[in-house]
């Protein structure tokens, strides 16, 4: 009974991994206003009705779209940072933020699509459902802890991470994507003492 259901459950995440990899091709190549459930669906190789038994509707499969990538950018970050073997708090913060830019440098489709939505906050809400993301968890504890060390109350230290993530995101997005004020490299150095001074309490 248990294998019986188990291989159900392995034929629910292959179609929803389906719908899920169908729909950033599109919504990255043809952009989200111009693909259509049905593109979707069809280059999926899934019935439409499928699609409504794993999302709402479009936006509902774009917000957990974003979401997904968001916390594999998250988690990537975190594991490159903690192989990093850096030494100081701060250190491993700009390096974190420095793996977060370079990689969206790189992956400006992702960017695009996720556009000012790339917030921890919403991640930590997510991340707390389930035991996958422990990278994850732990990173978050550890700046929240690191910057209660340092004086901050719990509120406050969540409040600057964030910050700190919002800040970083929509830089990225606006620089990156538009260029505006100017390019990322430029902005990087002012980008970096910012976040200095809200870690250094």
């Amino acid at each position: 009974m248990k294998v019986d259901i188990d291989k159900r459950e392995d034929k629910k995440k292959i179609k929803e991994d389906k719908l899920y990899k169908s729909a950033y091709e599109l919504f990255t190549t043809k952009g989200v206003k111009n693909t259509a459930i049905d593109d979707i669906v069809k280059k999926a190789g899934i019935a439409k009705g499928t699609f409504y038994l794993y999302f709402k509707d479009k936006r509902d499969i774009i917000n957990k779209l974003i979401l997904l990538k968001s916390r594999n950018v998250l988690n990537e970050a975190i594991i490159k940072t903690k192989e990093a073997n850096i030494d100081s708090f701060q250190n491993e913060c700009l390096y974190f933020v420095e793996y977060i830019i370079n990689y969206f440098k790189k992956n400006t489709l992702m960017l695009n699509l996720i556009d000012k939505n790339f917030s921890w906050s919403v991640c930590k809400f997510e991340v707390n459902k389930t035991d996958k993301y422990e990278n994850i968890k732990a990173a978050i504890k550890k700046f929240i802890d690191n910057m209660m060390v340092k004086g901050m109350e719990r509120e406050e230290a969540e409040i600057t991470l964030f910050m700190v993530m919002e800040l970083v995101g929509s830089v990225c997005y606006t620089s990156i994507i538009n260029n505006e004020p100017t390019d990322i490299d430029t902005i990087k150095p002012v980008l970096y003492k910012k976040i200095i001074r809200m870690v250094n309490v």
